[in-house]
């Protein structure tokens, strides 16, 4: 083979040879998406409800996630006292209270 033919192969195949870095590249882009669009919104909404979940207090009107309503009597550390009737109440974890009712809703 002469010269001419070993360069021609040699710049031939370098040509041809993917670059080995784009899939990482894509993967790492697909992983960032995933992040901004699914991870980051929910962990902000957790964060609120926690937040929301501090500050009840005796009064508040409340919605449990099994769809109950009722009002906060007492706030036994991590349960609270939901009166939910004039003759009934409940013990419910605090971590099934799922919102707060605003007293606009309720009227």
């Amino acid at each position: 083979m002469t010269t001419i033919n070993v360069i021609a192969q040699a710049a031939a195949g370098e040509a041809a040879k993917p670059n080995s870095w784009m899939p990482l590249i894509m993967i790492g882009l697909f992983f960032l998406a995933m992040w901004f669009l699914l991870i980051a919104p929910q962990r902000k909404q957790q964060k609120e409800h926690e937040k929301m979940i501090k500050a009840l207090k005796p009064g508040d009107r409340v919605i449990t996630s099994g769809g109950i309503y009722g009002t906060i009597q007492q706030v036994r550390g991590d349960r609270l006292v939901v009166k939910i009737d004039d003759n009934a109440h409940v013990e419910v974890a605090k971590g099934f209270i799922t919102s707060k009712v605003d007293e606009t809703e309720s009227k």
